[in-house]
């Protein structure tokens, strides 16, 4: 039931860190090999040294928008965020299940799968988990082109579209341009599973 009210991506990743270690750990890494401060990135990405440094060291778990700004500041793709299986194949058209690449925004966030392969840059399906309280944080964001839709598997998803909200429940899907403003969350105890396509790629 469906209710309303009123960057380029380079896919190439770096050496993968050591199993394990989270996405604050990569930026840091990150930060340290650009020679920058937490101060010079924080001024670049437009956000706190406190948050920078919260996310850094696991604490808190930025929004969309705040991660997408420290990774232009470090001059990284998010990509590099991504878990690269070992057993990943080299194939142009197929992504195993066990292989899809994965980035886990922690404990109160989601976890996003790549589907599809990096030599697809026209449009890229994930896999979505947003867990009982995770979100892409309080301010809507968008990308200068293209398009989204999905579908949702399971749980419920809250979606906020220009400042209009839905709740979408299991089997409901959903479509808009890129450019609009959006932000996205799990609604209620339930882990939410979406399945969400954008075009073109962002990762």
């Amino acid at each position: 039931m469906v209710s309303s009210s009123s960057s380029a991506a380079l896919k190439t990743p770096e050496p993968a860190p050591a199993e394990g270690e989270s996405f604050g750990v990569r930026l840091r890494q990150r930060r340290k090999v650009r020679g920058m401060s937490l101060k010079e990135v924080a001024e670049r990405a437009e956000v706190s040294i406190g948050l920078l440094s919260q996310i850094e060291r696991g604490l808190t778990m930025p929004s969309v928008r705040s991660l997408g700004a420290i990774c232009r500041a470090l001059d990284m793709p998010v990509a590099w965020l991504f878990d690269m299986p070992d057993e990943a194949e080299d194939n142009a058209l197929v992504v195993r299940r066990h292989a899809r690449r994965v980035l886990d925004l922690g404990a109160k966030g989601m976890i996003k799968e790549l589907m599809t392969p990096d030599s697809c840059t026209g449009i890229q399906m994930m896999r979505l988990i947003i867990r009982p309280g995770g979100s892409t944080g309080e301010a809507p964001y968008n990308h200068p082109q293209g398009a989204k839709c999905g579908t949702v598997l399971s749980g419920t998803l809250g979606l906020e579209v220009d400042g209009d909200t839905y709740s979408i429940g299991a089997g409901d899907s959903f479509a808009f341009e890129a450019t609009r403003l959006i932000r996205f969350w799990c609604e209620g105890n339930q882990e939410a599973e979406i399945l969400w396509i954008v075009s073109p790629a962002v990762y």
